[in-house]
């Protein structure tokens, strides 16, 4: 009978940085649209593989001098590359025990609903406008959500069902969610993605995270973002697992627009000429203005020309919040279970000059 020891021993000699096993009946009061025994009716367990981001991917942000490093190998590199290649032989060593693996990757708008904001209906996607060689210089939007998804049976979401990542690490006991929404690890904070298996084997489950408090509301995240994006008193949240979670309300627009730099406080690349382009362009300048759904193209389009951007949609983040002071906030508590020889936060974080 394969065991749940078993089963991290193996994630972890293939290369998975932590592992957690839940039940799938964790998941009541899940929408619907990401609830993954809609994926996989018989699934008994599911099985988080959580992958650090190596701190120093983000020292280049930090210092203020490198931004890409970060994007490239502690984003993208993990989702397209080396989480799958984990997953596909986890999945591998499952099945050859008799049991079924279905594996999940981040895919990232997929749904039926949009992973960004969860409104049902046409979302584009604000990271993946792009110039399409088909039609010359027009910007082509990118759906963040399926349109004329139709359910295959009566009581079934329609198509595609995607695990809510976020919520998969909290089942598995891998950490808590964060007051900037992030997912926190016990071990790295919010250095961290993650990926799942479902399967039919009755693995044992891991209790939730009852460690030492992790976000413990410091708001730093608050503090340090840029643009604002998340209210430092208003709290959204949902009920899993038996328990209330709560995070910050986020405008999710304005902080996909200022994560890639509309605030001149955070990106070193921009000119002020920029923002006399763009309809209320002092006020994005200072991190002031709401970004809504129909501005997000131009201000793109004006970002991508001081620093071009991924089609795929790994792009660096030009702010601080919800990574970086998150983590450095964690780290001074002393209640991360990875630790090392030097504090990652050596000096105040950066900001730029507005007047200078």
């Amino acid at each position: 009978m394969l065991t749940a020891q078993e089963v991290k021993r193996q994630a972890l000699l293939l290369g998975a940085d932590d592992v957690g096993i839940g039940s799938l009946d964790r998941f009541e009061g899940a929408p619907p649209e990401m609830d993954p025994r809609f994926l996989f009716p018989e699934a008994r367990s599911i099985i988080c593989l959580l992958f650090r981001i190596p701190r120093g991917l983000v020292r280049g942000l930090e210092e203020g001098t490198n931004f890409f490093q970060y994007p490239s190998m502690g984003y993208g590199g993990i989702n397209e590359v080396f989480a799958p290649t984990v997953l596909y032989e986890l999945g591998r060593y499952i099945e050859d025990s008799g049991w079924e693996a279905a594996i999940f990757r981040n895919t990232g708008g997929r749904g039926s609903i949009s992973d960004m904001t969860g409104a049902k209906g046409r979302e584009l996607s604000p990271e993946l406008h792009h110039e399409d060689v088909n039609i010359g210089s027009e910007t082509t939007p990118v759906e963040r959500s399926l349109q004329g998804s139709q359910a295959v049976r009566p009581g079934l979401p329609p198509p595609d069902v995607f695990i809510h990542f976020r919520l998969g690490a909290y089942v598995c006991g891998l950490g808590e969610i964060g007051y900037s929404k992030m997912f926190l690890s016990s071990r790295f904070g919010p250095l961290n993605r993650q990926a799942f298996i479902l399967t039919d084997a009755p693995l044992e489950s891991d209790p939730l995270y009852d460690g030492p408090q992790l976000c413990n509301r410091c708001k730093a995240c608050v503090a340090d973002c840029p643009g604002g994006c998340i209210s430092k008193d208003e709290e959204t949240g949902i009920e899993i697992a038996g328990r209330r979670i709560s995070w910050g309300k986020l405008d999710e627009w304005s902080c996909f627009a200022y994560y890639l730099g509309a605030a001149k406080s955070s990106n070193p690349f921009v000119s002020d000429s920029l923002y006399g382009r763009l309809e209320g362009g002092e006020e994005i300048r200072n991190g002031k203005k709401r970004i809504k759904p129909d501005e997000y193209a131009e201000l793109n389009r004006c970002i991508n020309e001081s620093y071009p951007l991924e089609p795929g949609g790994y792009n660096p983040p030009k702010c601080s919040g919800c990574l970086r002071s998150c983590y450095a906030s964690l780290e001074r508590r002393g209640v991360l279970q990875n630790s090392f020889a030097n504090r990652f936060r050596r000096k105040g974080a950066w900001k730029i000059n507005l007047n200078g």
